[in-house]
Protein backbone atom coordinates (compact mmCIF):
# COMPACT_ATOMS: atom_id res chain seq x y z
CA UNK A 1 0.00 0.00 0.00
CA UNK A 2 3.03 2.40 0.59
CA UNK A 3 3.84 2.17 -2.98
CA UNK A 4 0.58 3.31 -3.52
CA UNK A 5 0.56 6.56 -1.33
CA UNK A 6 3.73 7.19 -3.25
CA UNK A 7 2.09 6.77 -6.74
CA UNK A 8 -1.14 9.37 -5.26
CA UNK A 9 1.33 11.59 -4.04
CA UNK A 10 3.28 11.93 -7.22
CA UNK A 11 0.44 12.12 -9.35
CA UNK A 12 -0.49 15.56 -6.57
CA UNK A 13 2.89 16.61 -7.07
CA UNK A 14 3.22 16.12 -11.08
CA UNK A 15 0.11 18.17 -11.70
CA UNK A 16 2.08 20.88 -9.38
CA UNK A 17 5.46 20.72 -11.09
CA UNK A 18 3.74 20.92 -14.68
CA UNK A 19 1.31 23.47 -13.62
CA UNK A 20 1.94 27.65 -13.75
CA UNK A 21 1.17 29.37 -10.62
CA UNK A 22 -2.72 31.16 -10.80
CA UNK A 23 -2.64 33.79 -12.63
CA UNK A 24 -5.41 36.12 -12.81
CA UNK A 25 -7.22 36.88 -15.96
CA UNK A 26 -7.19 40.82 -14.25
CA UNK A 27 -3.49 41.06 -14.16
CA UNK A 28 -3.61 45.08 -13.72
CA UNK A 29 -6.05 44.13 -10.77
CA UNK A 30 -3.21 42.00 -8.92
CA UNK A 31 0.03 44.33 -9.60
CA UNK A 32 1.68 42.69 -6.49
CA UNK A 33 1.45 39.34 -7.95
CA UNK A 34 2.88 40.24 -11.59
CA UNK A 35 5.66 42.06 -10.41
CA UNK A 36 7.10 43.53 -6.86
CA UNK A 37 8.31 46.39 -8.73
CA UNK A 38 4.54 47.57 -8.90
CA UNK A 39 4.46 48.19 -4.87
CA UNK A 40 3.28 51.87 -4.21
CA UNK A 41 2.44 52.49 -7.93
CA UNK A 42 -0.89 54.07 -6.60
CA UNK A 43 -0.72 57.34 -4.61
CA UNK A 44 -1.91 56.34 -1.28
CA UNK A 45 -2.96 53.37 0.47
CA UNK A 46 -5.05 50.72 -1.83
CA UNK A 47 -6.56 47.16 -0.44
CA UNK A 48 -7.31 44.93 -3.16
CA UNK A 49 -9.37 41.75 -3.38
CA UNK A 50 -9.25 39.05 -5.88
CA UNK A 51 -11.11 35.77 -6.71
CA UNK A 52 -11.05 33.67 -9.54
CA UNK A 53 -13.05 30.42 -10.03
CA UNK A 54 -11.47 28.02 -13.12
CA UNK A 55 -13.84 25.82 -14.60
CA UNK A 56 -17.03 25.92 -12.89
CA UNK A 57 -18.36 22.99 -14.67
CA UNK A 58 -15.37 20.85 -12.42
CA UNK A 59 -16.71 21.76 -9.13
CA UNK A 60 -14.29 23.81 -7.36
CA UNK A 61 -11.93 22.53 -9.26
CA UNK A 62 -9.54 25.41 -8.99
CA UNK A 63 -10.05 28.39 -6.36
CA UNK A 64 -8.03 31.36 -6.08
CA UNK A 65 -7.59 34.16 -3.23
CA UNK A 66 -5.86 37.25 -3.04
CA UNK A 67 -6.12 40.03 -0.71
CA UNK A 68 -3.45 43.28 -0.73
CA UNK A 69 -2.66 46.22 0.43
CA UNK A 70 -0.36 48.59 -0.98
CA UNK A 71 1.35 52.58 -1.21
CA UNK A 72 3.66 54.87 -1.99
CA UNK A 73 6.64 56.91 0.25
CA UNK A 74 7.06 59.42 -2.20
CA UNK A 75 9.58 61.09 1.02
CA UNK A 76 11.57 57.86 0.57
CA UNK A 77 11.11 57.51 -3.71
CA UNK A 78 9.84 53.87 -2.60
CA UNK A 79 6.76 51.52 -2.43
CA UNK A 80 5.37 49.19 0.35
CA UNK A 81 3.11 46.12 -0.13
CA UNK A 82 1.98 42.99 1.81
CA UNK A 83 -0.37 40.13 -0.01
CA UNK A 84 -2.11 36.95 0.92
CA UNK A 85 -2.68 33.87 -1.50
CA UNK A 86 -4.90 31.23 -1.39
CA UNK A 87 -5.19 28.53 -4.15
CA UNK A 88 -7.37 25.75 -3.54
CA UNK A 89 -7.01 22.57 -5.97
CA UNK A 90 -10.34 19.42 -6.26
CA UNK A 91 -12.36 20.89 -3.56
CA UNK A 92 -9.79 21.62 -1.29
CA UNK A 93 -7.45 18.39 -1.52
CA UNK A 94 -4.40 20.43 -2.07
CA UNK A 95 -4.04 23.98 -0.79
CA UNK A 96 -1.08 26.59 -0.69
CA UNK A 97 -0.88 29.59 1.02
CA UNK A 98 1.65 32.47 0.92
CA UNK A 99 2.27 35.80 2.88
CA UNK A 100 4.76 37.99 1.40
CA UNK A 101 5.69 41.52 1.89
CA UNK A 102 7.07 43.66 -0.61
CA UNK A 103 9.22 46.92 -1.23
CA UNK A 104 9.95 49.02 -4.15
CA UNK A 105 12.30 51.85 -4.91
CA UNK A 106 12.04 54.28 -7.90
CA UNK A 107 14.72 56.25 -10.01
CA UNK A 108 14.79 58.92 -12.32
CA UNK A 109 16.24 58.24 -15.05
CA UNK A 110 15.66 61.58 -16.78
CA UNK A 111 12.86 64.11 -17.12
CA UNK A 112 11.14 61.50 -19.47
CA UNK A 113 12.04 58.02 -18.46
CA UNK A 114 12.20 56.59 -14.81
CA UNK A 115 12.87 52.80 -13.48
CA UNK A 116 11.28 51.06 -10.00
CA UNK A 117 13.15 48.18 -8.29
CA UNK A 118 11.05 45.69 -6.19
CA UNK A 119 11.74 42.49 -4.40
CA UNK A 120 9.20 40.10 -2.26
CA UNK A 121 9.74 38.09 0.88
CA UNK A 122 7.20 35.49 1.69
CA UNK A 123 6.60 32.46 3.44
CA UNK A 124 5.03 29.57 1.71
CA UNK A 125 2.60 26.73 2.75
CA UNK A 126 1.31 23.31 1.03
CA UNK A 127 -0.92 21.37 2.61
CA UNK A 128 -2.85 17.93 1.26
CA UNK A 129 -6.40 17.33 3.18
CA UNK A 130 -5.87 13.26 3.73
CA UNK A 131 -9.52 12.76 4.77
CA UNK A 132 -10.57 13.73 1.28
CA UNK A 133 -8.68 11.46 -0.73
CA UNK A 134 -10.23 8.02 -1.87
CA UNK A 135 -8.21 5.25 -2.13
CA UNK A 136 -9.02 2.16 -4.58
CA UNK A 137 -9.54 -0.05 -1.18
CA UNK A 138 -11.88 1.95 -0.55
CA UNK A 139 -14.26 1.36 -3.49
CA UNK A 140 -16.92 -1.27 -3.87
CA UNK A 141 -16.44 -3.08 -7.15
CA UNK A 142 -20.33 -2.74 -7.37
CA UNK A 143 -21.38 0.00 -4.99
CA UNK A 144 -17.86 2.22 -4.94
CA UNK A 145 -18.50 4.74 -2.06
CA UNK A 146 -21.81 2.80 -1.10
CA UNK A 147 -24.80 4.48 0.53
CA UNK A 148 -22.42 6.53 3.07
CA UNK A 149 -20.14 8.42 0.77
CA UNK A 150 -17.36 7.46 2.95
CA UNK A 151 -16.80 3.63 1.59
CA UNK A 152 -14.49 1.06 3.41
CA UNK A 153 -11.93 1.45 5.35
CA UNK A 154 -8.23 2.38 3.91
CA UNK A 155 -5.07 0.46 4.63
CA UNK A 156 -3.06 3.62 3.57
CA UNK A 157 -0.92 4.67 6.41
CA UNK A 158 -1.91 8.65 7.16
CA UNK A 159 1.75 10.32 6.98
CA UNK A 160 2.89 12.15 10.17
CA UNK A 161 3.22 16.03 8.04
CA UNK A 162 1.00 16.46 5.68
CA UNK A 163 2.19 20.41 5.11
CA UNK A 164 5.09 22.23 4.21
CA UNK A 165 6.40 25.13 4.82
CA UNK A 166 9.01 27.37 2.48
CA UNK A 167 10.36 30.51 2.38
CA UNK A 168 10.33 32.30 -1.30
CA UNK A 169 11.71 35.46 -2.96
CA UNK A 170 10.90 37.35 -6.15
CA UNK A 171 12.69 40.78 -7.62
CA UNK A 172 11.41 42.75 -10.71
CA UNK A 173 12.16 45.75 -12.75
CA UNK A 174 9.90 48.27 -14.26
CA UNK A 175 10.90 50.94 -16.49
CA UNK A 176 8.23 53.77 -16.98
CA UNK A 177 7.40 57.32 -19.25
CA UNK A 178 4.45 59.04 -19.52
CA UNK A 179 3.24 56.84 -22.73
CA UNK A 180 4.48 53.03 -22.37
CA UNK A 181 5.98 50.72 -19.51
CA UNK A 182 7.90 47.82 -19.56
CA UNK A 183 8.48 44.90 -16.89
CA UNK A 184 10.46 42.35 -16.25
CA UNK A 185 9.87 39.90 -13.01
CA UNK A 186 11.63 36.81 -11.34
CA UNK A 187 9.35 34.56 -8.85
CA UNK A 188 10.12 31.76 -7.38
CA UNK A 189 14.14 32.89 -7.21
CA UNK A 190 14.99 30.08 -5.06
CA UNK A 191 12.98 27.54 -6.54
CA UNK A 192 11.90 25.72 -3.12
CA UNK A 193 10.75 22.33 -2.33
CA UNK A 194 7.35 21.98 -2.35
CA UNK A 195 6.98 18.05 -1.60
CA UNK A 196 4.73 16.57 1.41
CA UNK A 197 6.20 13.63 1.30
CA UNK A 198 10.04 12.95 2.15
CA UNK A 199 11.05 9.73 0.39
CA UNK A 200 14.81 9.99 -0.27
CA UNK A 201 13.68 9.50 -3.96
CA UNK A 202 14.69 12.57 -5.77
CA UNK A 203 12.33 11.81 -8.45
CA UNK A 204 9.56 12.72 -5.83
CA UNK A 205 11.07 16.28 -4.96
CA UNK A 206 8.64 19.03 -5.86
CA UNK A 207 10.52 22.27 -6.40
CA UNK A 208 8.00 25.28 -7.16
CA UNK A 209 9.52 25.96 -10.31
CA UNK A 210 10.96 30.10 -11.31
CA UNK A 211 8.58 31.76 -12.82
CA UNK A 212 9.81 34.58 -15.49
CA UNK A 213 7.24 37.27 -16.60
CA UNK A 214 7.29 40.44 -19.02
CA UNK A 215 4.93 42.69 -19.28
CA UNK A 216 4.56 45.81 -21.33
CA UNK A 217 2.08 48.62 -22.38
CA UNK A 218 1.19 51.86 -23.64
CA UNK A 219 -1.33 54.65 -22.15
CA UNK A 220 -3.30 56.88 -25.00
CA UNK A 221 -5.34 59.67 -23.95
CA UNK A 222 -8.82 60.40 -25.18
CA UNK A 223 -8.95 63.88 -23.83
CA UNK A 224 -11.10 64.99 -21.36
CA UNK A 225 -11.58 63.99 -17.54
CA UNK A 226 -14.40 61.87 -18.30
CA UNK A 227 -17.34 61.52 -16.00
CA UNK A 228 -16.41 61.85 -12.27
CA UNK A 229 -13.47 63.38 -13.07
CA UNK A 230 -12.16 60.01 -14.35
CA UNK A 231 -9.67 60.52 -17.27
CA UNK A 232 -10.76 58.71 -20.83
CA UNK A 233 -7.94 56.36 -21.85
CA UNK A 234 -7.25 53.24 -24.29
CA UNK A 235 -4.16 50.93 -22.83
CA UNK A 236 -3.07 48.20 -25.36
CA UNK A 237 -1.07 45.82 -23.38
CA UNK A 238 1.02 42.30 -23.61
CA UNK A 239 2.19 39.82 -21.02
CA UNK A 240 3.85 36.42 -21.19
CA UNK A 241 4.75 33.90 -18.63
CA UNK A 242 6.88 31.30 -18.86
CA UNK A 243 6.69 28.62 -16.16
CA UNK A 244 8.51 24.83 -15.77
CA UNK A 245 8.49 24.81 -20.09
CA UNK A 246 4.93 26.36 -20.02
CA UNK A 247 3.97 29.91 -21.04
CA UNK A 248 1.36 32.06 -22.11
CA UNK A 249 0.74 35.01 -23.66
CA UNK A 250 -1.77 37.56 -23.49
CA UNK A 251 -2.69 40.13 -25.54
CA UNK A 252 -5.37 42.95 -25.66
CA UNK A 253 -6.26 46.58 -24.48
CA UNK A 254 -8.16 48.24 -21.46
CA UNK A 255 -10.48 51.35 -22.12
CA UNK A 256 -11.44 53.67 -19.73
CA UNK A 257 -14.08 55.82 -20.33
CA UNK A 258 -15.12 57.76 -16.70
CA UNK A 259 -16.28 55.57 -14.32
CA UNK A 260 -16.68 52.64 -16.56
CA UNK A 261 -14.33 50.75 -18.20
CA UNK A 262 -14.04 47.39 -20.29
CA UNK A 263 -11.37 45.23 -21.74
CA UNK A 264 -10.81 42.10 -23.97
CA UNK A 265 -8.14 39.82 -24.05
CA UNK A 266 -6.48 36.65 -26.00
CA UNK A 267 -4.45 34.23 -24.21
CA UNK A 268 -2.32 31.56 -26.42
CA UNK A 269 -0.49 28.74 -24.38
CA UNK A 270 2.49 27.53 -26.15
CA UNK A 271 1.03 26.69 -29.73
CA UNK A 272 -2.15 26.36 -28.37
CA UNK A 273 -5.41 28.86 -28.19
CA UNK A 274 -6.24 29.26 -24.71
CA UNK A 275 -9.10 31.85 -24.03
CA UNK A 276 -10.82 34.75 -24.90
CA UNK A 277 -11.31 37.68 -22.13
CA UNK A 278 -13.95 40.17 -21.97
CA UNK A 279 -14.16 42.25 -18.88
CA UNK A 280 -16.20 44.95 -17.70
CA UNK A 281 -16.36 46.99 -14.57
CA UNK A 282 -16.96 50.65 -12.84
CA UNK A 283 -15.78 53.22 -10.55
CA UNK A 284 -17.71 54.45 -7.73
CA UNK A 285 -15.71 57.31 -5.58
CA UNK A 286 -12.64 55.59 -4.23
CA UNK A 287 -14.23 52.15 -5.31
CA UNK A 288 -13.25 50.10 -8.27
CA UNK A 289 -14.79 46.77 -8.99
CA UNK A 290 -14.00 44.44 -12.31
CA UNK A 291 -15.79 40.94 -13.60
CA UNK A 292 -14.02 39.13 -15.94
CA UNK A 293 -14.96 36.10 -17.77
CA UNK A 294 -12.56 33.63 -20.11
CA UNK A 295 -14.28 31.85 -22.84
CA UNK A 296 -12.41 28.39 -23.47
CA UNK A 297 -10.64 27.68 -26.99
CA UNK A 298 -8.86 25.25 -26.51
CA UNK A 299 -9.81 21.37 -26.44
CA UNK A 300 -11.07 20.70 -23.17
CA UNK A 301 -14.11 23.11 -24.87
CA UNK A 302 -16.39 25.52 -22.89
CA UNK A 303 -19.05 22.90 -22.26
CA UNK A 304 -16.39 20.83 -20.28
CA UNK A 305 -14.93 23.78 -18.67
CA UNK A 306 -17.64 26.30 -17.88
CA UNK A 307 -14.90 29.28 -18.61
CA UNK A 308 -13.16 30.55 -15.63
CA UNK A 309 -14.71 33.50 -13.40
CA UNK A 310 -12.88 36.21 -12.19
CA UNK A 311 -13.72 39.36 -9.88
CA UNK A 312 -11.31 42.14 -8.60
CA UNK A 313 -12.51 45.02 -6.28
CA UNK A 314 -9.88 48.03 -4.74
CA UNK A 315 -10.61 50.54 -2.37
CA UNK A 316 -8.01 53.28 -3.23
CA UNK A 317 -7.96 55.85 -0.57
CA UNK A 318 -6.58 58.64 -3.25
CA UNK A 319 -9.55 61.32 -2.99
CA UNK A 320 -8.55 63.91 -0.48
CA UNK A 321 -7.11 66.87 -1.56
CA UNK A 322 -3.75 66.35 -0.12
CA UNK A 323 -3.29 63.60 -1.78
CA UNK A 324 -4.42 65.31 -5.15
CA UNK A 325 -2.12 68.03 -4.64
CA UNK A 326 0.55 64.97 -3.77
CA UNK A 327 -0.30 63.69 -7.29
CA UNK A 328 0.20 66.93 -9.34
CA UNK A 329 3.44 67.39 -7.56
CA UNK A 330 5.33 63.67 -9.17
CA UNK A 331 8.17 64.58 -10.84
CA UNK A 332 7.56 61.61 -13.93
CA UNK A 333 3.33 61.69 -15.16
CA UNK A 334 2.91 57.94 -15.88
CA UNK A 335 1.06 55.12 -17.88
CA UNK A 336 -0.39 53.09 -14.73
CA UNK A 337 -4.22 54.49 -14.54
CA UNK A 338 -4.73 50.90 -15.84
CA UNK A 339 -3.40 49.63 -12.62
CA UNK A 340 -4.98 51.75 -10.24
Amino acid sequence: MRKHLLLLLFVVSFVQIHAQDPIFSQFFAAPLHLNPAFAGVSHAPRFMLNHRNQWPSWPNAYQTYAIAYEQALPFLNSGIGASITADDAGNGIYQTRQFSLFYSYQIKANDDLALKLGIEAGAFRSQLAWDKLVFGDQLDPINGLGSTGKGNSTEETRPGNLGNNQLDFSAGILAFSKKFYGGISLQHLNNFNESLLNTGNSALLVGHPLRFSVHGGAQFDLGGNGRNGHASFFAPNVLFVNQAGFSQLMLGGYLGFGPVFAGAWYRNSGKNPDAVIGLIGYRYGVLRIGYSYDVTLSNLSLSRTGGSHEISLSVTLDESRANQRRRKKVDINDCFQIFR
